[in-house]
């Protein structure tokens, strides 16, 4: 059952951070690509935007990918909290930790859940 767990906690995050990567990347799901997200990037400080926008995208997109897939699991995770501690640095820690003041809760759990993961492992149902 703990593999199949691992399997459900792999496949949903990874899966998420495959979107949210192609929302920056390439304006799916409701996202705004590599401009608008840049754009916005920009706007907190942090620069050079569109050039931001595409890493943090890259590192979303893949990172979601191999954690998704249990392929390189710790460096999907490493790539995921990475995007994590940049949001929390540049976006929400000044905020304080609660989501409903758009503090660092998400960002945290997400953060402690990938690299929880990469130190157990992928469990059974990984592709490595």
């Amino acid at each position: 059952m703990m593999d199949l767990g691992l399997l459900l906690i792999r496949v949903v995050i990874g899966l998420l951070f495959v979107g949210h990567g192609a929302q920056k990347l390439f304006g799916w799901f409701g996202g705004y690509g590599p401009k608008g997200t840049g754009g916005w990037m920009e706007s907190v400080g942090i620069r050079p935007g569109v050039a931001m926008a595409v890493v943090s995208g890259l590192m979303e997109l893949a990172g979601g990918l191999l954690f998704g897939a249990g392929l390189l699991t710790t460096v999907g995770a490493v790539l995921i909290a990475l995007t994590m501690l940049g949001a929390i640095a540049k976006v929400h820690g000044k905020n304080g930790v609660w989501s409903t003041a758009n503090g660092y809760e998400y960002p945290l759990v997400i953060l402690v859940v990938v690299i929880g993961v990469a130190l157990v492992g992928a469990g059974e149902y990984a592709i490595g």
